[in-house]
């Protein structure tokens, strides 16, 4: 409940953005306020960033953590470009984001951190809410730490425990300024830290009395509200990108009718796939912690073998030392789904940072003619589905699939919509059947030209497999010049007629606009909040947004053809827009293109979009 002296203010949608160091638990703060959003029944979109560095210097600015959440009563696609609200713990968080936040934005400090030593760790050479630096923002000063230790002072805890709450008090005060309800923050400690009643009690306390002195303080004397968004019945979910993947996984593994088994091995910013997976042995998940990205990758090929559902989870630097691999299961023909969340490279390059970086590894990066279909994510929802399709087309044209997620949508979240999984495409692996007398190994179906799958074991189908050139047909070893041409492109043109499998490419806008934006993977969410909000403004720009990208949507040359400029937007060096001028070389490009480990900014795309236009 608000104070009887606030004000209630109603908007449309907010940025908040939570920093501190590494330690301060504002990945967890930010979590907890978006449930609490998606509880609320707000729309949202969330970007956690925080640093490589194990043991960043405590206080220093390459330790800063922060967690962005964007929510509104409509759609939201990002998650937002400038915060309104900025929660700063320490002089070197202030400093990371002031570039982050708006004009006016409400910034609320740990005034008991603000000291000199704080100040010159950050690097700051005064107290930066003193010299006038500020003067343009709500800057609410609060004793966090102090009143932390007020808070908890009957109960029998040590100061370091104690400091481990003080994101509670924090969270506190933004509870109370958005009208939330403390009770779902509560049970999750309830349950989290059933074990240890003084640490859930702590918690608890140090939360209400955040709260409670967000009530009593005068600076505060408005607080928000953010209706509901108009979203469709059913169940919801605050779920990552990363979640998202793996339970679109189970539920393919469900509608194929076998059992999954992920071998793997941890890497930022993929591993939550493996620790996800390894808790629902209930579902017949089988997750091996392999010692390392090759043995993940083989152990998977193994199980593909054997009748699962395979996959293997990595990064950049992980599909790197899979890619002999890969090969072997495009030779032998088995389904196979490589998983790669991409992050800033080369070589381990930034390794918490979102990149788009793996887009030509996905599709060449690999010896020999090695052709694998290549799908991208374009949400942390639609990892969930992308997940799905990725089994589905792996599964019923018997070849590796590479699934290209990266780190904004992996640990990124947003609201998803529970499916049902008999609402969902069936599918249909191409088992061979037991004592087929026509049965040989690379006989393949005439339509999707995918040989069958003859799990060991199965009566009268037994036959050899391996990484060597085989006979069309028999599946023999075979070193005949013809045969291995007629081979290589028979593994090419089952790939390429996955296109006849796919959905065909949608236009978000009109067919004559004067500029069509083009863009892949994750970077969808801004691509089309950018161009919504162009178009209401009667802008004549259209978006053509690539999910499937190996191979491409079959009417992608008229898509292409029909617009006077194109403009290919990526978070790399123009990886999308050399591919398409090797497919379609007839189209001029125009590329726009961000290396930051950054997400796009609406404001940046919307400033170069207009620039065309007028040109």
């Amino acid at each position: 409940m608000t104070s009887k002296n606030s004000k209630v203010v109603e908007l449309e949608q907010v940025v908040i953005r939570f920093a501190g160091d590494s330690g301060d638990g504002m990945q967890l703060t930010g979590a907890l306020f978006s449930d609490s959003t998606a509880f609320a029944g707000n729309d949202f979109a969330t970007f956690p960033d925080y640093p490589a560095e194990i043991r960043a210097p405590q206080g220093t600015v390459a330790g800063v953590s922060g967690f962005q959440i964007h929510f509104g009563h409509k759609s939201i696609y990002t998650s937002g470009d400038l915060a309104d609200v900025l929660i700063a713990m320490n002089p070197a968080s202030l400093k990371a984001n002031m570039k982050w936040i708006k004009d006016g934005a409400i910034i609320i400090l740990d005034a008991d951190a603000f000291i000199e030593k704080g100040f010159e760790r950050a690097g700051y050479a005064s107290d930066p809410t003193l010299d006038g630096s500020l003067e343009n923002y709500r800057l609410i000063k609060a004793p966090i730490s102090t009143l932390t230790r007020e808070a908890v002072k009957q109960l029998s805890l040590d100061n370091k425990t104690v400091m481990k709450t003080k994101n509670m008090f924090a969270l506190g005060i933004v509870m109370y300024m958005f009208n939330r309800e403390l009770e779902l923050v509560n049970k999750y400690y309830e349950k989290k830290f059933k074990s240890n009643p003084l640490v859930v009690e702590a918690n608890i306390y140090v939360l209400a009395a955040g709260y409670n002195y967000a009530e009593t303080l005068e600076l505060i004397s408005d607080t928000y509200k953010v209706e509901p968004a108009a979203l469709e019945k059913g169940l919801y979910r605050n779920v990552t990108g990363n979640i998202a993947t793996a339970w679109g996984f189970i539920a393919a593994a469900e509608k194929a009718g076998l059992q999954l088994f992920l071998g793997s091995y941890p890497i930022t910013p993929a591993t939550e796939i493996l620790q996800e997976l390894t808790i629902h042995k209930e579902l017949g998940v089988k997750a091996f912690q392999a010692e390392d990205e090759i043995a993940g990758i083989v152990s998977a090929i193994g199980a593909s073998f054997a009748g699962s559902l395979a996959i293997t989870t990595t990064s950049g630097p992980g599909l790197s030392l899979k890619s002999e691999a890969i090969g072997l299961a495009v030779m032998m023909e088995l389904p196979l789904v490589i998983v790669n969340v991409q992050r800033g490279g080369p070589s381990t390059g930034l390794p918490t940072k979102s990149e788009q970086s793996d887009l030509m590894q996905a599709l060449y990066g690999r010896n020999g003619e090695a052709p694998v279909i290549v799908l991208a994510a374009k949400s942390p929802a639609d990892c969930f589905y992308a997940a799905y399709d990725a089994a589905k087309l792996s599964l019923e044209h018997m070849t590796p699939v590479i699934l290209l997620t990266d780190g904004s949508l992996a640990q990124g979240s947003e609201v998803f919509r529970l499916p049902h999984v008999a609402d969902l495409a069936t599918i249909t692996p191409p088992l061979a059947k037991a004592n087929d007398a026509a049965y040989k190994p690379y006989r393949r179906d005439p339509e999707k030209l995918n040989r069958f799958w003859a799990v060991p074991g199965t009566e009268g189908l037994r036959h050899r497999i391996g990484g060597l050139e085989k006979e069309d047909g028999s599946g023999n070893v075979s070193h005949d010049p013809m045969n291995h041409q007629k081979m290589t492109l028979l593994r090419e043109a089952k790939v390429e007629k996955v296109a006849d499998y796919i959905p065909e490419l949608q236009v978000f806008g009109t067919d004559d606009a004067d500029l069509l934006v083009v863009s892949w993977g994750g970077t969808h969410g801004v691509m089309l909040t950018v161009v919504e909000k162009m178009i209401e403004q009667g802008k004549s720009i259209a978006l053509a947004h690539f999910r499937n990208i190996m191979p491409l949507p079959k009417n992608t040359e008229a898509v292409l053809g029909r617009y006077k400029q194109r403009i290919v937007c990526e978070i790399n060096n123009g990886q999308f827009i050399k591919y398409l001028k090797i497919n379609f070389p007839q189209f001029k490009y125009t590329q726009y293109n961000k290396i930051q480990g950054l997400p796009f900014m609406v404001a940046e795309l919307e400033q170069k979009f207009n620039e065309l236009l007028n040109a």
